[in-house]
């Protein structure tokens, strides 16, 4: 008679370090043409109708003037970013997912395991779900970002804000996007990674797996932590008491959290 199968525990499919920092290298490069093109064009416009010292008539004022360059500068950005979202965004879908597969076949292998993967139904549309939501985060850093400027550069208008104020509050929208350019690559690489992760788990029939915290990260969740090593269902999740929720690893914002997958054992 054979001895019966233990469970066996594999290896986590963790995020790739290396596709988020690709990912946040081109949302950083269309960032900063961006902010270049505005303190080109923002700037000279404000150097020219300084609102202490412009003579201009009544219906061309240093206000409608820098309007009229913002229209501009919005109308040439959303433009650039409607066209260049979709295929980053299919670019990022598709290198997540490539890696996630290799990823775990390597594991498998290692386990004694020899599957080929196929995509699936589920993964086509976990695939369209994370384009969709990723071409609406990288829409979104321009319109928050272009926003922020035309607030500053009215009130510029308005209080006689001099060049160099303006110049530092211009900056100054520049760091916050920036930084949420780079929130945006972590936690979406996160994210896309643990739903293909998942996905695989359930068509491979794996029901328990073990949470792992990632101890990473300036401020960990403690309730991650406390739950690192534990056993939750994959299909239910794992329900964060601070949450007050069931969530899957990765799924919170920020979170870097990952699985353990564990096969069943069988006599």
């Amino acid at each position: 008679m054979r001895k019966p199968f233990k469970p066996i525990k594999l290896k986590g499919v963790r995020a790739n370090i290396g596709l988020e920092k690709l990912y946040k290298k081109c949302l950083l490069r269309q960032l900063d043409a961006m902010h270049a093109s505005i303190m080109k064009w923002v700037m000279a416009a404000f150097k020219r109708n300084e609102p202490e010292v412009a003579v201009l008539a009544q219906d061309d004022t240093p206000a409608h003037q820098l309007q009229k360059v913002m229209r501009q500068l919005k109308k040439q950005w959303r433009s650039n970013y409607n066209k260049g979202a979709p295929e980053l965004a299919k670019y990022f879908t598709k290198s997540v997912h490539k890696r996630t597969n290799a990823q775990l076949h390597k594991i498998l292998k290692e386990a004694g395991f020899e599957i080929n993967f196929k995509m699936t139904k589920a993964q086509k549309d976990i695939a369209a779900a994370i384009v969709h939501e990723n071409v609406a985060l990288i829409k979104s850093i321009p319109e928050q970002y272009l926003k922020n400027v035309e607030g500053d550069v009215m009130r510029a208008v308005q209080t006689g804000m001099d060049v160099g104020t303006l110049q530092k509050k211009l900056q100054a929208n520049y760091g916050v996007s920036k930084k949420r350019a780079s929130l945006i690559a972590r936690d979406q690489n996160s994210k896309a990674n643990s739903s293909f992760d998942r996905a695989r788990q359930l068509e491979l029939g794996v029901e328990q797996a073990i949470w792992r915290h990632s101890h990473g990260g300036k401020t960990p969740r403690p309730s991650h932590v406390a739950n690192d090593g534990k056993t939750f269902d994959v299909a239910k999740g794992w329900y964060d008491p601070d949450e007050g929720a069931w969530i899957q690893p990765g799924e919170l914002i920020n979170c870097r959290c990952y699985s353990e997958a564990i096969i069943p054992g069988f006599k």
